[in-house]
């Protein structure tokens, strides 16, 4: 009875040790109860012997049979008992069968209802770029009309790119790929350089916007730049978004303590509702307001913010209330640097036309549109382009010829971009090589200079980063300094 007692208590409480699995249960019960039965033969025995030398057969029979209707009863209690037990198991099972179908349901519900709102969102874009391309091709489309559809086309790719971005960031998160680079980071730059990007759209809506950080004792720090600056462009974003004419965005990072920030974007806009407040966090949700009121956007950036301030191991909470505004406080840690290596007074030169006149470069690209339009962007610096269309081409002109830079596509048939970098540097060649392609995930970035590329491009091209990049690494060869990896 006291195994039976002690069983029970395990059962009950100590699921983690041994699990739901209704086998082990089983086996554990059945060898409780397996020991409780040797128990009571080797008491039947003793006793049996002892009536066999002290009292008559009569005596004998009737405490075999007490001790046998004990046994009876023993067994058909530990059945009973057994059997409540498979029950108990079985209702646990069900119960968590339950739960996990309706979590399933609520997750395919919220990612139907996700696909549904990306599915608008990126047919709006489309929809544009689309439109606007056929009325520019009008025999009647003037040059000022034609201008402004180009910029209307240049608006709607560029939200198209950050839904996509979006997306994929999500799928970082969820795969658990999404990692910290860290380094030397001025926050006080960084802020200036929020408040010149955000400024013209705040004051052409009609919105006052100010960046606080008077509070800011150490302005160098050690954390990651391009997910610090995501937190900020994602906050900023929704504030700007939503917070109509009339109406204040500001922004105040101040230093709690040493090494303890805190970031508050606070907007007097139109506010969240209390229910959608709680899960303004999560995963493919979108207040139904965003959706009938025409602000485009995808449900992902607050999650996005929240995964990338957790893995910096701050906290990230929201006060709202509907038709007063929306505040975000993101508090975080992160290490002070007290002589920073970079000058916080560096700025890096704009590139000049003239210095890319004469500059050979050889293009390897596949794909007949992307080679040409690429071809088209570089000449019009002064670039003499030369190109090919695979990886091998690339590698045999390049053992040929002499060229000051290289702009390596990646996926391409015959030999990737790669194999090809990597045959180029195995045959003595170092001619600075920069990836050019749309694999554009930290991964990809570090397996080009693994593969002995110099940088990396992404597409769709950013003409003044491909420029300043292309100068950057111009210069860094012209002035014998090595990048070879």
């Amino acid at each position: 009875m006291l195994g039976f007692a002690y069983f029970n208590f395990l059962f009950k409480r100590e699921e983690k040790i041994f699990g739901t699995s209704s086998t082990v249960w089983l086996i554990m019960f059945f060898l409780v109860f397996f020991s409780a039965l040797m128990w009571m033969r080797e008491r039947i025995h003793d006793e049996l012997a002892i009536f066999i030398e002290e009292i008559y057969k009569l005596e004998m029979r009737e405490v075999l049979l007490e001790n046998t209707m004990i046994l009876l009863i023993f067994t058909l209690a530990g059945l009973g008992f057994l059997f409540t037990i498979y029950r108990r198991i079985q209702r646990k099972e069900m119960n968590a069968l339950a739960e996990q179908k309706r979590r399933a349901e609520e997750s395919s519900k919220a990612k139907t209802t996700f696909l549904s709102n990306m599915s608008h969102d990126i047919r709006t874009p489309m929809n544009a770029i689309i439109g606007y391309t056929t009325l520019a091709k009008r025999d009647d489309t003037t040059f000022a009309q034609l201008k402004s559809f180009m910029d209307k086309i240049d608006i709607s790719g560029k939200h198209l790119l950050d839904l996509i971005n979006d997306i994929l960031e999500m799928s970082r998160i969820e795969s658990g790929r999404m990692e910290l680079e860290l380094g030397e980071v001025d926050l006080q730059k960084n802020l200036e350089d929020l408040k010149t990007m955000f400024q013209t759209q705040m004051e052409a809506k009609g919105v006052s916007f100010t960046v606080d950080a008077e509070k800011l004792r150490h302005r160098w720090v050690i954390c990651d730049k391009n997910r610090w600056n995501r937190i900020l462009l994602n906050l900023v974003g929704n504030a700007y978004k939503f917070t109509p004419s009339g109406k204040s965005v500001a922004v105040i990072l101040s230093e709690l303590d040493d090494g303890k920030f805190e970031l508050r974007v606070k907007d007097t806009g139109i506010g969240m509702s209390a229910e959608f407040a709680k899960k303004i966090f999560q995963a493919f949700e979108r207040e139904r307001t965003s959706t009938v009121s025409g602000i485009q956007g995808t449900g992902l950036g607050t999650a996005i913010t929240k995964s990338i301030v957790e893995l910096m191991g701050g906290t990230i909470d929201v006060a709202t209330e509907q038709g007063k505004g929306t505040e975000f406080i993101v508090r975080v840690h992160f290490d002070i640097i007290d002589n920073p290596t970079i000058s916080g007074s560096a700025q890096i030169d704009e590139p000049s036309l003239t210095e890319f006149s004469g500059v050979k470069i050889l293009l390897v690209e596949d794909i007949d549109v992307n080679r040409e339009i690429a071809t088209m962007m570089l000449e019009q610096f002064g670039f003499t382009i030369e190109t090919a269309e695979n990886g091998r081409e690339a590698v045999g002109k390049a053992g040929k010829n002499s060229y000051d830079l290289i702009l390596m596509d990646i996926q391409m048939p015959i030999m990737n971009g790669y194999d090809a970098a990597q045959a180029i540097r195995y045959s003595g060649n170092y001619t600075p090589i920069i990836a050019m392609t749309a694999n554009a995930m930290p991964e990809d970035i570090k397996r080009t200079h693994k593969a002995g590329m110099n940088a990396h491009i992404s597409k769709p091209l950013d003409v003044p980063k491909m420029l300043a990049t292309i100068s950057r690494i111009l210069k860094s060869n012209r002035g014998g300094v090595s990048e070879k990896n």
